[in-house]
């Protein structure tokens, strides 16, 4: 069963950047679909970005398109979320899941929680004004 444990998180000023990271132990990265997701205090939490197993497609919010990018090393096992121009709104724990549904089943459905069962422990971002 992989395990995943996401790093990269801390404080930073609104217009800047951050890479998280999500490194996966019991398992083969890219043979699963990631998603990153993240929750704000009081709020559902939401889906931010995934990549598709093996072929690596690329999945985003609306609210990141363009600011965010998803990306995998293979060679070191993990997954990327670099975030730039970010906004006071960003600010939420960070958190990354993995499954195995077929590609053609994932690029419809890459958002839905419920379907990733794998998940780390999170990781705080705050972006202050």
């Amino acid at each position: 069963q992989v395990q995943l444990v996401e790093s990269g998180g801390g404080l930073v000023q609104a217009g800047g950047s951050l890479t998280l990271s999500c490194a996966a132990s019991g398992g083969t990265l890219s043979n699963y679909n990631i998603g990153w997701f993240r929750q704000a205090p009081g709020k559902e939490r939401e889906f931010v970005a995934g990549i598709s197993r093996t072929v690596g497609n690329t999945y985003y919010a609306d609210s990141v398109k363009g600011r965010f990018t998803i990306s995998r090393d293979d060679a070191k096992n993990t997954v990327y979320l670099q975030m730039n121009s970010l906004k006071p709104e960003d600010t939420a724990v960070y958190y990354c899941a993995a499954d195995l549904r077929p590609a053609f089943y994932y690029r419809n459905t890459y958002y839905r929680e419920n379907e990733y069962p794998y998940w780390g422990q999170g990781t705080q971002v705050t972006v202050s004004s």
